[in-house]
């Protein structure tokens, strides 16, 4: 879970810096916070095999590493 949420940052930065359209912040939390989670979740709960639930913890973990970098860009902005 650990790497999970590292690369949740690498991906919230990379996502920064590759998207410069204006989005609604509700739609922006939404697509962070749910996709990963509804997927982590999907993987976890229909697991026959160990490297499948590894999966689906490193998936649920990479949110709250996405989510922290865009929390972090709107207090350095000033939001």
């Amino acid at each position: 879970m650990l790497i999970g949420a590292a690369v949740g940052v690498v991906l919230g930065v990379l996502a920064t810096l590759q998207v410069q359209a204006s989005l609604r912040p509700d739609a922006v939390i939404a697509l962070v916070l749910g996709v990963p989670t509804v997927l982590g979740l999907l993987f976890i709960l229909t697991a026959s095999r160990r490297w499948m639930t590894v999966v689906g913890a490193f998936t649920l973990a990479i949110a709250p590493g996405w989510f922290a970098v865009l929390v972090l860009i709107q207090v350095v902005h000033g939001a």
